[in-house]
Order: C-alpha cells, then structure tokens, then sequence
C-alpha cells in the first residue's frame, strides 16, 4: 500500500523494494500455492492454468474479479475438486461495501472500520449460506457455481413476482 499510495509505484516497484520476484508478462498459477485468487481481468485462468492449479495441489480458487476464469477452466477445477469461490459470490463484497457507504451517507452516519466488517461479514456469511443452501436443496452439493446462479436467479424471480411483473 506504501508503494502503491505514497510513492505511486508500481508492482514491479514493490518488488525492487522488498525482493519478491516479479514476473513481467507471466501469470502466477504456475507457482504451487493453496489457494489462488483471481483478481485482474476476464478469462485470465484459461484451460491451461486451471491444469497448473490441478497439477501443483491448489485447494481453493476464489475469484476476486468479474469472470476471471472461463467456463472450461472451472469445469476442471470442480472436476478435480478444487473449492472453487464464483465471482458473483465471492466478488461480491466491493458491491456489498458500496452499499453499505450508501447506507451511511443516506443517514449522515459514519461508522468505525470494526462496525463496517462486522456488516460485511454478516453480508458474506449470508451469501454463502445462499449459495449452499440451493446447491445442496438443487442436488448439486458444495457446487458453489450452481449455488449462486441458482440462488441469484430465485431472488430475482420472487422480485420480480413481487412486482407483479411475473
């Protein structure tokens, strides 16, 4: 955060600073890791970096942008039983935290850091519950993917009933 908000540096900046190696041009998957987290553009886990994941024993993916992996590298994780986070999920907390700063501004409120977690991870913990709950009420048990298409299209159905647009 330092190189980044202060010095206005860039990765490769950090990098010189603090030693880590940096990769111009390449992507990490190849580096034998836990857990992977997806954070910069559409697509970047291919087919062939989701058999890296495989390969090198990653436990979980989360991805942390819109779209990060495409539908076949997904298949892949889930076929070889990597816990795997879709964006609509487990993105959704930059949304998540919008909503609550509007929730602040509408009511000239400003809370704590603590107090703005402690909502979020409510916010989270709910999505999940969501998510597990229609996979696993949908035949699709600790298929996060199905989960939260399934979950996000009964919400907006029942709004849309509501509505009476349906």
């Amino acid at each position: 955060m330092d190189v980044k908000n202060h010095h206005y540096g860039r990765v490769n900046d950090y990098a010189k600073r603090t030693g880590v190696e940096f990769l111009p041009g390449k992507t990490p998957w190849h580096i034998p890791a836990d857990v992977a987290l997806p954070s910069a553009t559409e697509n970047e886990i291919d087919e062939a970096a989701a058999k890296l994941l495989v390969e090198n024993g990653c436990l979980a993916v989360a991805e942390g942008a819109n779209m990060p992996s495409t539908p076949e590298a997904i298949h892949i994780m889930q076929e070889h039983g990597i816990l795997f986070g879709p964006a609509k999920a487990a993105n959704a907390g930059g949304v998540a935290t919008s909503s609550l700063e509007m929730c602040q501004n509408s009511q000239r409120l400003n809370w704590t850091f603590e107090e703005v977690d402690t909502r979020l991870r409510l916010i989270m913990d709910s999505i999940y519950e969501q998510c597990t709950q229609a996979a696993e009420e949908y035949g699709v048990p600790n298929n996060l993917v199905a989960g939260a298409n399934i979950a996000g299209f009964t919400k907006v159905a029942r709004a849309m009933v509501a509505q009476g647009i349906v």
